[in-house]
């Protein structure tokens, strides 16, 4: 069983689509085992995707996850980052699989619904970023 992480952007939150995409991890064998609300600062932002700072979207995609609430979901499972990356799509919501949660909620490249982490050993790092030990219930 894997832990991932998994974030319910900004533009997902304002749609309220929340209940519905964690539903939809639920119904495809993931279990959330720690969850929660919050709202990033311009500088977690960055610093959670500061892998991505030499890109020219880097401020943009700061801008727009410090935008508005977020939910952060440890979400674990048989293969559970491949699982959501699949559940997710495509980051392109024009190019994602029918009914992936970002061809059903996302709008663009980047306001694109969910973040998931792309390996085992990125989501470990990007759940201690969220969570505590003690917050994770599995």
């Amino acid at each position: 069983m894997e832990k991932t992480l998994s974030l319910i952007k900004p533009d997902a939150t304002s749609k309220q689509v929340m209940g519905k995409i964690i539903a939809r991890f639920e119904q495809e064998g993931l279990s959330v085992v720690a969850m929660k609300m919050l709202r990033l600062s311009k500088e977690r932002a960055a610093e959670f995707y500061a892998i991505h700072s030499h890109l020219p979207f880097f401020g943009e995609l700061v801008s727009f996850m410090s935008s508005g609430p977020i939910i952060a979901l440890v979400l674990q499972g048989a293969d559970g980052v491949k699982r959501n990356r699949e559940i997710m799509g495509a980051t392109d919501p024009k190019k994602a699989e029918e009914g992936s949660l970002r061809k059903l909620y996302g709008t663009n490249v980047g306001e694109n619904a969910v973040h998931g982490s792309d390996s085992l050993e990125n989501a470990k790092k990007e759940i201690a970023f969220f969570f505590d030990l003690s917050e994770i219930y599995a």
